[in-house]
């Protein structure tokens, strides 16, 4: 076992995350904690009050020179050109067919100049479907900047408020989906932006990758926030999170086997930007009146739980689609699923029934996200 462990990426807080008897699990050729001392407990403190994590496992990219933003408007779905200096957007690498490469977070830091953070299971396949896409192109220069990045978010009500103690930067300034470079913890031109992957307010903040600054700024955020209770988190409380709020994760609500209109995403889909990989397949797709699958939400109304992959059909027990991901929502007290299933069915709303080990539990659909933070 020794051997297996040894052979997996580590992030510059793998010690770290030993000193706090996390358990560790290998995610996407990663050595990762997926809990500390509970995921419902960690679950929790994100949502009532602040928890941290580590999520330097996840893929930068940089993009730079004259033709920066004409390849980024070339690979992805949303139209960067609509950018400002410190802002970014959520969009996503398509396949010609209009399906996922990955989905992605483009930061424009200046006119020539974008950064954009990938998935760390998918982040060597995106690097090549770039340079493959891109590379080529003269005026750009693209740099898979991972290795110089470590990644710690801070999320929950009281994560400003954490942060708040560790820099001078106007942190509510920062508006969501914003960023800025600061000092953090003594650390200087730490890029500080207001995104996150939990439903809640929050930030992630790149530090330089290696061990003793990473390591710096993430005991200095565990001081700052004992007195609101926070909780290291990992990879468990991060999907449990994630799905509460709706979010799609690659390989179960996005793949190259679904597309954007199925994955429920075409708000961040720009069609009239000008040509882009996939543009024309979707465009095809939307004359043809649109997906014949949706990513729907479902909510158990019978006893038992959807876990992903579980078959989904309709009240006359015909299948009718696949749970992409489910779990108990801690926050919620309920169980809760994202599901692809037929258009017509999503479009009826009518209840549906989750194979569930053999014995079929019915649930009904449900608007997403389930969970939405309280508005201040």
């Amino acid at each position: 076992m020794a051997a297996a462990t040894d052979a997996l990426k580590k992030t510059a807080l793998n010690a770290a995350h030993r000193a706090l008897k996390a358990k560790m699990v290998d995610f996407g050729g990663w050595d990762m904690p997926v809990e500390y001392g509970g995921l419902i407990a960690e679950h929790m403190a994100v949502r009532t009050a602040v928890g941290l994590f580590d999520v330097s496992h996840m893929g930068e990219i940089r993009f730079s020179g004259p033709g920066a933003l004409a390849a980024v408007q070339a690979l992805t779905m949303n139209d960067a050109s609509k950018l400002v200096d410190g802002q970014a957007h959520y969009s996503a690498l398509l396949t010609p067919t209009g399906t996922f490469v990955d989905d992605i977070l483009v930061h424009r830091i200046a006119p020539e100049d974008y950064l954009l953070v990938v998935n760390a299971g998918t982040k060597d396949k995106d690097f090549a479907w770039i340079k493959q896409h891109a590379g080529a192109q003269a005026d750009v220069e693209i740099v898979d900047q991972s290795a110089d990045y470590s990644q710690i978010a801070v999320q929950g009500p009281r994560a400003a408020e954490t942060l708040a103690k560790l820099t001078h930067v106007d942190l509510a300034a920062i508006k969501n989906y914003w960023f800025t470079f600061g000092t953090v913890a003594g650390i200087q031109n730490v890029l500080i932006a207001r995104t996150g992957y939990s439903g809640e307010d929050g930030f992630e903040i790149y530090t330089p990758g290696d061990e003793p600054t990473t390591v710096g700024v993430w005991n200095a955020l565990l001081a700052a926030g004992e007195e609101f209770g926070i909780r290291p988190c990992g990879l468990g409380a991060r999907n449990t999170l994630r799905l509460e709020a709706g979010m799609s994760l690659y390989g179960h609500e996005i793949s190259e086997d679904i597309n954007v209109f199925e994955a429920g995403l075409s708000r961040w889909l720009k069609l009239d930007k000008g040509s882009f990989i996939g543009r024309d397949a979707l465009l095809a797709i939307q004359a043809q009146g649109g997906p014949k699958r949706k990513i729907v939400g479902l909510e158990m109304i019978e006893r038992g739980i959807g876990r992903d992959t579980y078959p989904v059909f309709s009240l006359s027990e015909e299948r009718v689609g696949t749970i992409t991901s489910g779990s108990p929502a801690p926050f919620l007290k309920t169980n809760i699923a994202l599901a692809l299933i037929e258009a017509g069915v999503a479009a009826s709303a009518e209840d549906v029934l989750v194979d569930v080990r053999g014995n079929r539990v019915r649930a009904k659909q449900v608007p997403i996200p389930f969970y939405k933070k309280p508005k201040k």
